[in-house]
């Protein structure tokens, strides 16, 4: 599945969708909704929204879960060299995932009116586009993976990359069960397809495949995923064309998948560059790395915009004001969400890739606590484009997107040639912090979402981030013991003094009030 896609029950929902939708467009005329219907409105979207997301969450906490077993034992079975050819076709596909679909899932998920009427366009068009580009990777694969300093990834590259026919085959069915916030179907077919990937991933590796234990169990797992996809998303098999529908999902599609795609090579040209600079065995400290900072966005990210963007479409529908308070409620809760376990990450990366990995994965340390700083910048600017995307401003997002890669790539370039590994990730940090940041912050300015008025909620959650950065770095001086400890009791009192200060007394009293009541 792509990055950002999203159906309230059935035909009803859809026509409910649609009716909203019309009404947005009717304000100061007779019948347009009352300040009571529109409350009304945004509370049923935040219920549902509310399900959507606590399942998201238990799927990816699932997935992830599964990922990290899987990885944790393929480290310990294959060495660094292996994890630096598999990088190099994640990036591969990482990048042909974001535009395989050419935008329809996100299309489908915020479409006016009936998803039925769209899907057999919507469908023709991603499965044609998915081939095309598969095609394109499959006969550049050894170009690709010599520019990435790693010439034997092309074969796994190949591989790797048929997910994305998969992808474009469920695209709308994938667009037709977020709509409906059935993230529990969606939650079900994607932990069996992890299961599938256990299956495959493990045997191949303890057989000696190398990289392809990784390909082969994650193009098993979409595949498996793909079948359940497809028959949970109740939408009529149907090829077609329709041109007017064929126009509007290009207008909104294209510069989507133009974003997503700047957005993948944002999140991928580290891959290459090191690989180029520095082989494949770097390469494999460096991905390890960066698949640890990527734990929370991946976990609580990913759920966040299962929900996210079709629960601001729907609130974009009534107001701007919704939108707006909608928007001023999120951030807050967001970074008080994500703060802490970046500044625990940062001070115990030394003993969490060693308790974790082993020893001989030491140097994947020192680049860890740099990602933590694009970890928390990564999950506040998805947040602006899925806000961009549902408001329909995908050419914002371009310009987000093109902008952070404009300054990214020669930063990166220049920063793993003067200190390797670590200087790629100082240079993909600094260039989130000053660049990607104010970029998102100035593009939802445009958009009508200032997001002035969220400072002052601002200021405990960073209070609490200094505050645990301290208490850890002073536990951890104090702590005599083995790896477990110097990770776990810092951890704790990093954590607990966040707590402490961020969220308010009177919920504590609340929750007290709560427990006693429950006793």
């Amino acid at each position: 599945m792509s990055e950002s896609e999203l159906r309230p029950g059935p035909d009803e929902a859809a026509a409910r969708v649609g009716a909203l939708a019309g009404a947005a467009g009717r304000t100061g005329e007779a019948g347009a909704p009352t300040a009571a219907e529109t409350a009304a409105q945004v509370g049923t979207i935040g219920r549902k929204a509310g399900r959507g997301l606590r399942w998201s969450l238990v799927g990816n906490l699932g997935t992830k879960l599964g990922s990290f077993t899987i990885g944790l034992i393929l480290a310990r079975l294959l060495v660094p060299a292996d994890f630096g050819v598999f990088a190099v076709a994640a990036a591969a596909t990482a990048f042909v995932m974001h535009v395989n679909d050419i935008g329809v899932i996100a299309a489908g998920v915020q479409w006016r009116g009936k998803l039925e009427d769209m899907a057999p366009t919507g469908t023709s068009i991603a499965i044609a586009f998915s081939t095309l580009v598969y095609a394109a990777f499959f006969f550049g694969a050894p170009a690709f993976a010599t520019l990435s300093g790693t010439p034997d990834a092309a074969p796994v590259v190949r591989l790797l990359t048929v997910v994305i026919i998969v992808d474009g085959i469920t695209s709308c069915r994938s667009a037709a069960l977020m709509r409906r916030f059935e993230q529990d179907r969606l939650t079900k077919a994607t932990m069996i397809g992890m299961a599938a990937n256990f299956v495959v991933a493990v045997p191949l590796a303890f057989g000696g495949a190398g990289a392809y234990s990784f390909a082969g169990g994650q193009v098993a797992g979409s595949v498996v995923t793909g079948i359940l996809v497809w028959r949970m998303g109740n939408l009529p098999f149907k090829l077609g064309l329709d041109r007017e529908i064929a126009v509007k999902l290009f207008k909104f599609g294209i510069p989507l998948a133009a974003s997503l795609g700047v957005e993948s090579v944002l999140l991928n040209a580290d891959y290459v560059i090191v690989g180029n600079v520095l082989g494949a065995t770097a390469l494999g400290y460096y991905l390890l790395a960066f698949n640890v900072s990527n734990w929370v966005p991946g976990l609580v990210g990913t759920a966040v915009r299962y929900v996210s963007i079709p629960s601001f479409s729907r609130l974009a529908e009534q107001e701007p004001e919704a939108l707006a308070t909608g928007v001023r409620r999120s951030v807050p809760v967001l970074v008080s969400a994500i703060l802490p376990v970046a500044v625990l990450m940062a001070v115990l990366a030394p003993y969490m890739v060693v308790f974790l990995y082993g020893d001989q994965w030491g140097p994947s340390a020192y680049v860890l606590r740099f990602l933590t700083v694009l970890m928390v910048v990564r999950m506040l600017t998805s947040l602006a484009f899925d806000i961009l995307t549902s408001m329909g401003a995908t050419r914002s997002t371009v310009v987000l997107n093109a902008g952070w890669a404009i300054a990214l790539i020669p930063a990166l370039w220049f920063g793993t040639h003067l200190d390797n590994i670590r200087g790629a990730a100082i240079a993909h940090g600094i260039v989130a912090l000053v660049v990607a940041l104010p970029l998102a912050v100035a593009a939802l300015h445009r958009a009508g979402v200032p997001l002035l008025p969220v400072l002052p909620a601002l200021i405990r959650p960073a209070i609490g981030a200094v505050l645990c950065a301290a208490a850890t770095m002073v536990v951890v001086r104090l702590v005599d013991g083995g790896v477990f400890l110097h990770l776990f009791l810092p951890g704790l009192v990093g954590m607990l003094v966040f707590v402490l200060t961020v969220v308010p007394v009177e919920q504590f009293r609340q929750l007290r009030t709560r427990l006693a009541r429950a006793r």
